[in-house]
């Protein structure tokens, strides 16, 4: 898999990724989570290709105190093959260059399977309470 940034052309290959994924939410528009996300530090949305398909994706950003991991995606009938390890790794490559000390993400607690993933990459459950509040409702 060659891992490489997010280019236009990508984004409805992308969007049917999340979608078989699983990730879309009817209260995240991703037409408007790309653009958003194309606006500040692009350079951290980054795709992976095999066979010149979009197989995975990652989307990173640092505010100057942590960084954080968003819409790791890969396709089904890829998985276990080192493609999202490979993919978490580049974004952590980038934000360390960044000097970025920490990473964070979020994981719905019924995705058992992604918990299971990140924990085998290294990452560890804070002890925390995750907060949201919508800005901008995208559902509209």
């Amino acid at each position: 898999m060659e891992i490489r940034p997010f280019q236009d052309a990508d984004e409805e290959a992308v969007i049917a990724l999340w979608e078989g994924c699983g990730l879309l939410r009817p209260w995240n528009d991703p037409h408007k989570d790309i653009a958003r996300k194309l606006l500040l530090q692009r350079e951290l949305f980054l795709v992976g290709v095999e066979g010149g398909a979009i197989v995975g994706t990652v989307m990173a950003g640092y505010d100057g105190h942590r960084g954080w991991i968003n819409y790791l995606a890969v396709d089904p009938g890829r998985r276990r093959k080192g493609f999202g390890r490979a993919l978490v790794e580049q974004a952590e490559h980038r934000l360390g260059g960044l000097g970025c000390p920490k990473v964070n993400l979020q994981v719905r607690r019924e995705n058992r399977e992604a918990m299971a993933f990140y924990e085998c990459i290294g990452f560890r459950e804070d002890a925390v309470a995750s907060f949201g509040k919508r800005l901008e409702q995208d559902d509209e």
